[in-house]
């Protein structure tokens, strides 16, 4: 009972197929057109406890967003069921709507030729939230976002790093429990990057926020989360802590470094055998360097040892 108390996402054999339509140039594919059903999500099942940080990784195609479309109630499921603060979200959208806040890296919820502070405005006004209790959200909000500078202008005028922590901003206005974030940091450089991570980590540990990131970055599952659910042509492959990815599958750098006659020189370091630091230190030591770039395996390298090791 106090686990089924304490889960706050279930999701339980949840199934999504796509209907889509084959190629054909013949004049019997015009008028009778076959269709092919792609299965993205394949019978996933999970649960996610209150104030967890949960990674939602894979490659592309994976079935991340699909997932997320169906908890926050954007898309049906063909089969199974989930829940999400005990709600079903395709039978309860607007009820649902007040405990979730959902973030999509290519798509905006800000309008696009107002200015910040009236995109807030009227997200205010849509989920109810009175004028004293908004001005003190937002004010809290953009001390912690350092968006005061933004607020008058126009969305269509900030960079992608200005606008995703605006976008961050929006989904938090109406303090909800959970917090979908689908690939938040596309698209960025590494220092704004760098920045949104630190403040999604920082604002879900204030308030106790569950959140499910989905990203296709490494990082993004290092530096913001605790546990790392992995999919794969839509199905399941790993659910386990971060210290236990790391263990079994993180073991590997890659240490890129740019000499002053411009050459790059890649490096694989088993960080198991040896620190990241020592082997800096060793480069270091043994050519005259300008830049170095530090990277964990791709993604689709690590699903690959996932397989190998089944």
């Amino acid at each position: 009972m106090e686990k089924k108390m304490t889960d706050i996402i279930e999701v339980n054999q949840l199934v999504k197929k796509f209907k889509l339509r084959k190629k054909s140039t013949g004049i019997k594919g015009l008028f009778r057109p076959e269709y092919r059903n792609i299965t993205a999500v394949n019978k996933i099942s999970f649960n996610i406890r209150k104030g967890e940080r949960v990674a939602f990784i894979g490659p592309n195609g994976a079935g991340k967003s699909t997932t997320i479309k169906m908890l926050s109630s954007i898309l049906y499921p063909t089969s199974g069921i989930a829940r999400v603060k005990g709600l079903i979200p395709w039978e309860n959208r607007a009820a649902l709507s007040y405990h979730i806040g959902t973030v999509f890296g290519q798509r905006s919820q800000l309008w696009y030729h107002l200015p910040v502070q009236d995109s807030f405005a009227l997200l205010a006004r849509i989920y109810n939230i009175n004028d004293i209790a908004f001005k003190r959200r937002l004010a809290g909000l953009v001390k912690l976002f350092e968006i005061r500078d933004l607020l008058p202008h126009p969305t269509r005028s900030l960079s992608l790093g200005q606008r995703m922590r605006c976008e961050i901003v929006a989904s938090l206005l109406h303090k909800p429990q959970i917090l979908f974030l689908d690939e938040p940091t596309i698209g960025l450089d590494v220092t704004a990057k760098e920045i949104i991570r630190n403040l999604i980590k920082k604002q879900a540990l204030e308030e106790d926020t569950t959140l499910l990131l989905t990203s296709h970055d490494t990082d993004d599952m290092e530096k913001v989360c605790e546990r790392v659910i992995i999919i794969n042509k839509g199905r399941l492959i790993f659910d386990d802590s971060i210290a236990a990815l790391k263990k079994s599958y993180l073991s590997k750098k890659y240490i890129e470094v740019t000499t002053d006659s411009g050459e790059k020189i890649r490096h694989v370091v088993n960080t198991g055998q040896k620190p990241v630091k020592q082997a800096l230190d060793e480069l270091i030591r043994q050519y005259h360097i300008t830049d170095i770039t530090v990277e964990n395996p791709p993604m689709e390298e690590i699903i690959k040892e996932i397989y190998n090791r089944d």
